[in-house]
């Protein structure tokens, strides 16, 4: 199957024109990867060279670039915000930029790649241009670039991380639920019970998690070599008894690996050493000093503050014990939500444990904190779900699950994508519940916490312990929520207020709401079509036809206006929504109005070019829906190229109908549009009718 990047029939394929190769990729944004490959094959043909252009979509990766098309390129171009696997490329010229860089910097591109670096393997020779975004392992010159690469490691390490928390948090929730016995040392699954295997596996995965998050923050910026040193490095920082403290660090210790490691393998890359060693440098050398180097410095450097801390937080909290019951919970349920598994969380537990058969009001105030951060987190991505991508909704569930069997660690990944926001939320969710439990003398007799404690018979004043936990519950979520509006959480690009190098020590780093899956998967003949003319010869009857099936019936002459009145963003927005509502789809315009506001939030859906496509999946639709409007003049939309969007689509589609339809609808739309001459004749077509003709080439 061909792809759009492909030049047509063979263009540049013989004479004296380059053989390139490009990969785009692009984890935010609507369409930007599918632009990017467009306007580098444009380029490419018409400066009489053929390129062949792997698209790495949302949904994966299109027209892949095999063994033979690598052995035969005399460059790559690699534009892409994300990760791109560059062990294929060893021995090619290989220049590596931002997206953007692919769609409004393509010729200059072409031309820089005749003189890139050649990649040797570890990363070390394939800059970035000064011009693009950060990279995993490009120079990263000035404080955007290193800003990019800190983020991007950190959601790297992250999305990994995710499936793990969620695997090993379900099956030791789901083992506890059906196996588990309720005693004095907690819920306990019978040794000799098939339950007990299902809780085994789970605990796996949970011992996973850490050094995964450490590991694939490390890959990120120093790739493969990194990943040995980042992943044995959170086992260690996971694993307190290496370094004689009850408790590990954590995953803020598998943050600070990760980066720790990372950087300095990218430090070792750069010394320089004999040309008989360089072969063994990325497979032995590095790999070797960068985790024993790493492994031993947190073991004897770092290991003594924690274990240190892990102590005297035990000593103050009992001299706590006489003080008020409020002010002890409102303590210990702050230490349950700030680290979640860590030595902070772990001083709070085993100090509300060890009281269990003296005092157990204490371990109430525990059990109430404990599945707060899970439950709010998850409560957030249901009250606002536009605010999180699918990923994040999908976790989101999870950890309402792992709430409920006493979990915390199910609020980690959020945590750790987002600290500056998500931390505070917890902690103070996590005060309320175990203040409110305090004042109300709960009592729990097992060293257990969550709701599950109390289904199973082991809590005194069951009623006060519901409503500490759902107050708790409710203050995370709605702060949550608060903090990353206020912060641009949602904000394509945004950042917490304390930037993103602040994720090591425990600051804030740009939140992972990412562009939710908007490009991937279109049909050849659509792409075929985004760079072709409009047959000459087609009769005014065919084209009626064919424009009353554009993009599947979704957009009609209902739903296609002439001119827009409107002359700001949001107006324009609330006019389209209206215009959608014409095709009896619409079931609540206000509900469609917010969605795409709020969409809007999250980061610009204006292309550049002089298109905007605004977007929204609400229920506040029965059935997809397309509508498209002219703006002469061009209404400010904030695109990356600063043009005025002249040409707006909308697109509204239910939730249950936001896959791959949904992607097939925009990488159409995309490709399309790439093309002058195509946007030209939507410019100047005379009528709707005419503008109808027009976009019933849209297959």
């Amino acid at each position: 199957m061909t792809s759009p990047a492909d030049p047509p029939n063979g263009a540049g394929a013989s004479g004296p024109g380059l053989k390139l190769l490009a990969v785009t990729a692009c984890p935010t944004g609507i369409a930007h990867t599918y632009m990017a490959a467009e306007k580098l094959a444009q380029a490419a043909e018409s400066l009489g060279h053929a390129m062949k252009v792997e698209t790495q979509g949302s949904i994966g990766a299109e027209n892949v670039l095999s063994d033979n098309d690598v052995r035969d390129a005399d460059g790559i171009i690699i534009a892409a915000d994300k990760d791109v696997d560059r062990s294929r490329f060893v021995g090619k010229r290989v220049l590596v930029v931002g997206v953007a860089e692919g769609i409004h910097h393509p010729e200059r591109l072409i031309e820089q790649v005749r003189s890139a670096p050649v990649y040797d393997g570890d990363g070390s020779a394939a800059g970035r241009s000064g011009t693009g975004g950060g990279g995993a392992t490009g120079s990263a010159a000035g404080g955007s670039k290193g800003r990019s690469l800190t983020y991007k490691a950190l959601m790297n390490g992250v999305s990994y991380m995710i499936p793990f928390v969620v695997v090993g948090g379900l099956l030791i929730a789901v083992s506890l639920a059906l196996g588990g016995d309720t005693t004095p040392k907690g819920i306990v699954i019978p040794d000799d019970s098939f339950w007990k295997s299902v809780n085994d596996i789970g605990v796996i995965g949970f011992q996973l998690m850490i050094p995964i998050l450490s590991g694939y923050i490390a890959y990120a910026i120093a790739d493969r070599p990194a990943l040995v040193p980042g992943m044995v490095g959170g086992w260690i920082a996971a694993h307190g008894e290496l370094y004689d403290s009850e408790a590990g660090a954590g995953f803020i210790g598998a943050i600070v690996t990760g980066f720790l490691a990372g950087y300095l393998v990218r430090w070792i890359k750069m010394v320089k050493v004999p040309k008989f060693v360089q072969p063994i440098m990325p497979i032995i050398v590095i790999p070797i000093v960068a985790t024993s180097a790493l492994g031993l410095f947190f073991i004897y450097v770092l290991g003594e503050p924690i274990a240190w801390v892990f102590e005297h937080l035990t000593d103050w909290l009992g001299g706590l014990t006489g003080t008020s019951a409020a002010l002890l919970g409102t303590i210990l349920g702050l230490m349950i939500a700030f680290d979640m598994g860590g030595p902070v969380n772990k001083t709070a537990f085993l100090f509300g444990a060890g009281l269990v058969s003296k005092n157990p009001e204490v371990m109430g105030m525990c059990a109430a904190a404990i599945p707060v951060p899970p439950l709010g987190q998850g409560l957030a991505t249901l009250i606002r779900r536009r605010m999180f991508d699918d990923q994040e909704r999908e976790t989101g569930l999870a950890a309402l699950f792992m709430g409920f069997f006493g979990i915390t660690e199910g609020a980690i990944p959020f945590a750790a994508a987002r600290p500056a926001r998500v931390i505070p939320a917890n902690m103070l969710g996590g005060a309320v519940a175990g203040a409110v439990a305090g004042l109300a003398s709960v009592e729990d007799n097992v060293p257990h916490g969550g709701p599950i404690v109390a289904m199973l018979g082991a809590v005194d004043g069951v009623p006060m312990f519901f409503v500490a936990v759902v107050i708790g519950t409710a203050a995370t979520a709605l702060t949550t929520i608060a903090l990353m509006s206020l912060g641009g959480g949602a904000a394509q690009g945004g950042g917490d207020a304390s930037g993103p190098g602040a994720a090591v020590g425990g600051g804030g780093v740009p939140g992972p709401v990412r562009e939710p899956a908007l490009v991937g998967v279109a049909t050849a003949s659509a792409a075929g079509a985004a760079s072709a003319p409009a047959p000459a010869a087609v009769s005014e009857g065919a084209s009626a036809d064919r424009a009353d099936q554009v993009l599947s019936g979704y957009l009609t002459e209902q739903t296609v206006r002439e001119r827009l009145a409107a002359d700001g963003k949001e107006a324009a927005i609330r006019e389209m929504a209206e215009l959608l509502a014409t095709s009896g789809k619409v079931a609540d315009v206000a509900e469609l109005v917010r969605a795409a506001l709020a969409r809007e939030e999250q980061g610009t859906t204006g292309l550049g070019e002089e298109i905007a496509i605004p977007h929204a999946k609400t229920d506040a639709v029965t059935e997809p829906v397309v509508g498209f409007a002219r703006s002469p003049e061009g209404i400010e939309w904030g695109a990356l190229d600063d043009t005025k969007a002249k040409l707006v689509f909308m697109i509204a589609v239910p939730e249950a109908a936001a896959g791959d339809e949904h992607l097939r609808i925009l990488a159409l739309l995309s490709r399309k549009l790439m093309s002058a001459e195509f946007r030209e004749r939507l410019l100047e077509a005379a009528d709707e009718a005419a503008i109808l003709r027009v976009l019933g080439e849209i297959e």
